[in-house]
């Protein structure tokens, strides 16, 4: 990395954490939000051959593990139930998984999702098939786990990570065989999707959550 590289990444790393800072006021303190935003943004760079947008990624990677820190730090509060998914490289399962609930559950749950080894991106094959479904994971981006992610979690569903996928006392785990979608093409997919999907719904009315489709 260059001198000016560098400079751009400090200058980068400074301004992001004035903006989370204004998220977090009296929640963490200026100092916590820039070690942790260095901390995503290394963790991401590591894995990125293009570094054109992981400066916005780290930012939106280290707003979620602020939250989740929020969360598991304050049970004295009224949270929402939260459900992380796991799998090898957050880049098919798991974020479909994720985008099924977001999209039954809405609002009523904390979603969450990582990957052991975190791919460069999400399966296109997986972003086209689930919006032929009407979702949009488009957004969606790999990400390891963290450690705030993981405390913060009520439900832990592990899909495909094996041994490699933490496990932490007091959590509700559940592990499901689905095949991984890497590799293939749309129409293979959407079997994939589809299951993932029934399985999604079937926890949504396992879980209480209001959601109009979830039995269909």
């Amino acid at each position: 990395m260059t001198k000016n590289e560098q400079l751009g990444e400090r200058d980068y790393i400074h301004g992001a954490a004035q903006r989370l800072h204004g998220e977090f006021t009296g929640v963490f303190g200026a100092e916590t939000i820039e070690r942790m935003l260095s901390d995503s943004l290394a963790q991401l760079s590591e894995r990125a051959s293009l570094m054109t947008f992981v400066p916005l990624l780290a930012e939106r990677f280290t707003r979620e593990r602020l939250q989740a820190a929020a969360r598991s730090e304050s049970p004295h509060m009224n949270h929402k139930l939260s459900v992380l998914f796991l799998c090898v490289h957050n880049a098919g399962r798991s974020q479909m998984a994720a985008g099924w609930l977001q999209h039954l559950a809405g609002d009523q749950v904390d979603v969450y999702s990582g990957g052991s080894a975190p791919a460069e991106r999400v399966n296109p094959a997986a972003v086209d098939a689930m919006a032929e479904a009407g979702i949009d994971i488009a957004n969606a981006y790999p990400k390891p786990w963290t450690d705030e992610t993981l405390a913060a979690a009520d439900v832990v569903v592990t899909m495909g990570c094996g041994d490699a996928c933490p496990v932490i006392p007091g959590k509700r785990y559940l592990d499901w065989e689905t095949e991984d979608p890497a590799g293939k093409t749309v129409d293979q997919v959407r079997p994939i999707r589809d299951e993932i999907g029934a399985r999604v719904r079937r926890l949504v009315i396992e879980l209480g959550f209001d959601a109009a489709d979830a039995a269909g």
